[in-house]
């Protein structure tokens, strides 16, 4: 069962409720943080007379059942949808959100460079790997903190703010330290551990879909951190794996309008491992936007063909502004068409 409270309610109108709950003897859940406050119950079976009790209370807006597995996450919580604030910028609002940046931090002078091009391309966050998940133990795995500190001084010399991926428990105090918003790889999206001490930090998230994971298993991992009380999350598409190896992944873009009629959580799309080509880079990213993308991440630097790593992936920072200003194009396109429409 889920409470939603009214857009006006204040603080104590959601206490009233949740003592209401705890008296009764449920544990509580709340989301308070991406838009109206949402307040979920768990453990025993709902007393008959729950619902209209809470009803009577002015502030509640309504009462819910959800038969979905992954209650805070539903589209029933939120049915307009959530917002994520990371500094400024705002995904799941009007205007798509561009993440960019290289794969990996390499040295000071590649990331700086980067961050300066990311930053005149018209993107609004710097993506960049300390630490890096590899297939070989002997693939270059990220410089670590030093890369963390990196990533701080090119924050504070473009002004973006900076996402990178957290690996395990150990790491993650250090990274939010450093970081504006935390990415959980594809590799460690049913790492529970993980999502639950990422959780408690109360940063932003960018939960990355496995490459082997149905629709339900991602938004359950979503659940995760929404029940550990952190509701600043966004979901990222980055491709399964498929059985043609033309592309590293298939791009399922079928999940962007999925998920966004399942759940009320932003979702954004990667062309750039969707499709490890970057050639398909920029057609792939305009066709996330056009299917209801509330922005991309894409790997972009100066000089992609000596990148350590991903560098067949990577696009130029001319490529990434013309991305930007053809993104900005199709979404007043397709705000025009709507308008017009209705």
């Amino acid at each position: 069962m889920l409470v939603r409270m009214r857009p006006q309610a204040d603080r104590h109108a959601v206490q009233e409720v949740v003592r209401t709950l705890q008296d009764a003897g449920y544990d509580v859940l709340q989301l308070h943080r991406g838009g109206p406050s949402v307040i979920g119950v768990n453990g025993r079976p709902i007393a008959p007379d729950l619902p209209e009790q809470l009803h009577r209370l002015p502030a509640v807006e309504a009462v819910v059942q959800v038969d979905r597995p992954y209650r805070l996450a539903a589209r029933d919580a939120r049915p307009s949808g959530s917002t994520v604030r990371v500094g400024d910028v705002i995904f799941g609002g009007p205007e798509p959100v561009i993440i960019a940046g290289p794969c990996t931090v390499e040295s000071r002078e590649q990331l700086l460079r980067a961050a300066e091009a990311v930053r005149a391309a018209g993107a609004h966050l710097l993506r960049g790997g300390a630490f890096k998940p590899r297939t070989s133990p002997y693939s270059f795995q990220g410089l670590g903190e030093e890369g963390l500190r990196l990533l701080a001084e090119a924050r504070e010399v473009t002004g973006l703010p900076i996402v990178t991926e957290v690996l395990d428990t150990e790491h993650v105090e250090l990274v939010a330290a450093y970081a504006d918003m935390l990415q959980i790889g594809a590799r460690n999206m049913m790492n529970f551990a993980l999502l639950k001490k990422v959780a408690k930090t109360g940063k932003p998230v960018l939960l990355k879909r496995g490459f082997a994971a149905t629709v339900e298993e991602w938004l359950l991992s979503a659940e995760y951190l929404l029940a550990g009380g952190n509701d600043q999350v966004v979901l990222c598409e980055r491709g399964v794996r498929g059985f043609d190896p033309a592309t590293r992944f298939m791009l399922d873009l079928n999940a962007v309008p999925l998920v966004r009629q399942l759940s009320h959580l932003p979702v954004i799309v990667d062309p750039s491992h969707g499709t490890g080509r970057r050639e398909l880079v920029e057609p792939m990213a305009l066709a996330a936007l056009a299917a209801g993308a509330h922005g991309l991440i894409i790997e972009a630097q100066p000089d992609p063909e000596h990148a350590l790593v991903d560098g067949r992936q990577t696009i130029t920072p001319e490529t990434l502004a013309t991305i930007v200003r053809r993104a900005r194009a199709l979404q007043a396109a397709l705000q025009e068409a709507v308008a017009v429409a209705d």
